[in-house]
């Protein structure tokens, strides 16, 4: 039975995010889902060229051209090749497409902004794991996000 649900990963390549992608491949995706990867940079790294993507975010990456350096350098995106891996080997195996959205500014408010402009049926994020006093002074992404995505939220502890 096909599902089509629109799955999102906040990914920012570090290993508490590539834990994430992990655990939504292997618990949740199911054939015919679509993996939304969302990434975000800060806005100091816009350049000129993807000004026009301020605000809105790129348009969708399909797998196939995120894998090419050429494109991901066009936007700022250094290739993880472990990342890739899971990408390939879930979507093969699992049978789920595969696009990626990138986002300018504030990984809080455009992983927000991400779940409600793809309409996100549900978003997994890793967990930094950050003291008390971190998430007082620097704020977390995951709390914040929790507690403003208008759908579930998956928060994957590191092992």
């Amino acid at each position: 039975m096909t599902k089509d649900r629109k799955i999102g990963v906040a990914m920012d390549f570090s290993e508490s995010s590539k834990n994430a992608l992990k655990w939504a491949i292997d618990n949740l995706a199911d054939k015919g889902d679509t993996l939304y990867i969302i990434h975000t940079l800060p806005t100091s790294e816009a350049e000129s060229r993807n000004a026009l993507w301020l605000e809105s975010g790129s348009p969708l990456i399909p797998l196939v051209e995120f894998r090419e350096p050429k494109i991901m350098e066009k936007y700022g995106v250094k290739i993880d090749i472990e990342c890739l891996d899971m990408l390939d080997t879930g979507s093969r195996k699992k049978e789920v497409h595969v696009v990626t959205k990138l986002y300018w500014g504030d990984a809080r408010e455009k992983l927000v902004d991400a779940v409600k402009e793809l309409k996100l049926d549900s978003i997994v994020m890793g967990s930094r794991g950050l003291s008390a006093l971190q998430r007082i002074i620097m704020g977390s992404v995951s709390s914040f996000v929790i507690d403003h995505a208008p759908c579930p939220v998956t928060i994957v502890k590191d092992n």
